[in-house]
């Protein structure tokens, strides 16, 4: 992932912010919207593109655009760069590849404790029941 391609590949919208307001609301646009082409893209390897397709399935458009809004400020480049962060790190989280699970063995020591706890179990079951005459 080249960080610094990809930036380049961004295209941006000012949008006008949602919620209430007033005088000034509706004649400023201040919320951001950030669309990235993932199919298009140079910054990113074949494997890659496959990767994001697959963690990010349900925030992919069908045309293969990845779409992020962000309206959290009145600032317009404050917006911005909170939207480009949030790109990033989504990116370098669906990138990520966790490590495959190795099963262990159980230990002695843990074997023992849970026999001995399920024969604690069973005494108490076996005391509550009614007593044979």
């Amino acid at each position: 992932m080249n960080t610094s391609i990809l930036l380049k590949e961004l295209k941006y919208k000012a949008i006008r912010s949602s919620g209430a307001g007033g005088q000034h609301v509706n004649k400023v646009s201040s919320k951001i919207e950030l669309s990235f082409d993932i199919e298009k893209s140079n910054g990113l390897t074949a494997e890659e593109k496959l990767r994001i397709n697959k963690k990010l399935t349900s925030r992919i458009t069908k045309s293969g655009m990845l779409i992020l809004q962000c309206g959290d400020t009145r600032s317009q480049h404050r917006n911005k760069e909170l939207v480009i962060k949030r790109f990033l790190d989504i990116l370098k989280t669906s990138l990520y590849v966790s490590k495959a699970r190795r099963s262990s063995k159980p230990t002695k020591a843990s074997i023992k404790r849970r026999l001995e706890n399920k024969q604690k179990h069973s005494i108490k079951k076996s005391n509550r029941r009614k007593p044979l005459l």
